[in-house]
């Protein structure tokens, strides 16, 4: 979702528009980063959920026994949650800047709050939600989280034991650019390493409505939606080689971003 949930506490490290850095992080590291998070054939084929452009996401074809969905960041289409209502699963969904869903259904229940690192009268933690209407509930739940650059805070915030209930997760990663900024690239890679304890990447789709950053041979889209499956229900792993996906929709309208080969395709040269 392109107009989601604007954060003041993570404007200063990721305003939009131009950034000085006085000292960039080695090519090395980045590299390192990228080859980690290198998507993977996990042995299930992917859908598509949410319809064609902006709000419509691959998942892996394993939503069997998934009754929930926790859905942060509200904007003006919920065609996602939709699809999801359709298959019988319920969605949470948060944002204090709006209303309510643009959709009415009773398979959505809205929380007017935004998804934060700690709990506060415009913030929740994403323990709390859960904890708020599935306390005791231990089955395998589904995130779907587009929170404006947000996303780092809450799960460095999100203890492991929660994050390992969530069979698949889609985040919108924003500010990618930023990983050349030494600061930014520690949290950056540190969010990174505590989902890939967990998870793996299955599908990378980077956002056009953003572009993209280049310094030499890498190539670093400035948001990119990352689907990820956790290692539990994993059949077998090989690389993912096949960009853009059939099922690939370019958000807007405009000139088609495709994910960097530096993304997928071998390693990244030192």
């Amino acid at each position: 979702m392109i107009a989601g949930v604007k954060r003041s506490t993570e404007s200063l490290l990721f305003a939009t528009g131009p950034f000085v850095v006085l000292r960039q992080t080695r090519g090395a590291e980045i590299r390192a980063l990228i080859n980690k998070l290198r998507p993977l054939d996990c042995g299930f084929d992917l859908i598509r959920i949410g319809g064609n452009g902006d709000g419509g996401y691959l998942v892996p074809n394993d939503l069997e026994g998934i009754e929930y969905c926790f859905s942060p960041g509200v904007s003006v289409i919920a065609n996602f949650e939709n699809q999801l209502a359709d298959r019988k699963i319920h969605s949470f969904l948060a944002d204090y800047s709006v209303e309510a869903p643009p959709i009415d259904r009773p398979e959505f229940t809205f929380e007017k709050k935004f998804l934060g690192a700690s709990d506060g009268e415009r913030f929740i933690t994403l323990s709390s939600w859960k904890n708020k209407y599935l306390k005791d509930y231990g089955k395998d739940l589904l995130l779907q989280m587009d929170i404006e650059s947000s996303e780092y805070a809450v799960v460095l915030s999100t203890p492991e034991e929660l994050l390992d209930q969530f069979r698949i997760m889609i985040i919108e990663f924003h500010s990618l650019e930023k990983m050349f900024d030494p600061f930014a690239f520690n949290l950056i890679s540190s969010t990174f390493d505590k989902l890939l304890n967990l998870f793996h990447v299955v599908h990378i789709h980077p956002n056009n409505f953003s572009g993209q950053f280049r310094r030499g041979d890498l190539v670093v889209p400035r948001n990119m939606e990352f689907t990820l499956l956790n290692k539990k229900r994993v059949r077998s792993t090989k690389p993912q080689l096949r960009f853009p996906h059939p099922l690939d929709v370019d958000n807007v309208p405009r000139r088609t971003l495709v994910l960097p080969k530096c993304w997928y395709s071998g390693s990244t040269r030192d």
